[in-house]
């Protein structure tokens, strides 16, 4: 039987554009139906965002025992005024995530060579051009991930982001894929400004990097359909059949 799932799917946009709504979308369709209309058949995932928490938590463990902070401050200054609220100490951390979502990716690869055969990776992550966008972050992404992805950018503007993060925000699960937000200034310090329409303008078609063509397809997703799981589906099976096109041509 021939291969008919994506080996790597890049899933970007906005913080709260409908990333994670999508991936629990794909969890709940039957196996079939999903490799058939969407080439996802059984799929595992990659999120930058537990890496991330995890260092925050890390250093206040650190901060615990006496020791500096490493990775974060708990506050930040924005426009000249200071907020409470972790952030990076330095902007080489955005490529410390990617580096490890690199590793995690090349362990699968070594403890499963052949998982392609019947797995699809979604690699999730948000980046603003404020620390250096989607362009710096697929640059560190490594040739083993770029030769086998194609990307689904999810098109949300940054109010439509503002307006979701605000909903989604549970204080009491701040770690959760589903439930963790920003504060206003941070989401706007870190995300208001995207490179993606710069960074996509090259090609109609595919994202250059390196050496590497990805093919790209952008999910609109405003006004919301990630809550309307009819319209999403559709939507979701035009732009996988476009890039199944484009990935085997």
């Amino acid at each position: 039987m021939s291969k008919s799932n994506f080996d790597i799917v890049l899933l970007n946009g906005r913080p709260a554009a409908g990333k994670s709504e999508i991936i629990d979308y794909l969890k709940h369709l039957p196996l079939n139906e999903r490799l058939q209309r969407f080439h996802i058949g059984e799929f595992e995932e990659m999120d930058d965002f537990p890496i991330l928490w995890e260092r925050y938590m890390d250093d206040n463990i650190f901060e615990k025992l006496g020791q500096k902070r490493y990775f974060t401050d708990t506050s930040y200054e924005f426009q000249g005024q200071r907020y409470q609220g972790f952030t990076f100490k330095e902007d080489w951390f955005w490529n410390f995530l990617i580096e490890k979502l690199n590793d995690q990716y090349s362990k699968k690869i070594r403890d499963d060579q052949n998982i392609h055969d019947h797995k699809t990776v979604i690699i999730e992550f948000s980046r603003g051009a404020e620390h250096g966008g989607f362009r710096r972050a697929y640059e560190f992404l490594s040739d083993e991930i770029l030769k086998k992805a194609v990307t689904i950018y999810i098109n949300v503007s940054f109010e439509e982001s503002l307006r979701k993060n605000r909903r989604r925000f549970n204080p009491n699960k701040p770690d959760s894929i589903l439930e963790h937000g920003l504060e206003d200034k941070k989401l706007e310090m870190l995300y208001k400004d995207s490179d993606w329409q710069n960074f996509s303008s090259k090609d109609p078609n595919c994202l250059l990097v390196r050496n590497h063509k990805i093919p790209y397809a952008v999910f609109e997703n405003e006004p919301e359909i990630t809550d309307k799981p009819d319209i999403l589906g559709a939507h979701l099976e035009e732009i996988c059949r476009k890039l199944w096109t484009a990935k085997t041509l």
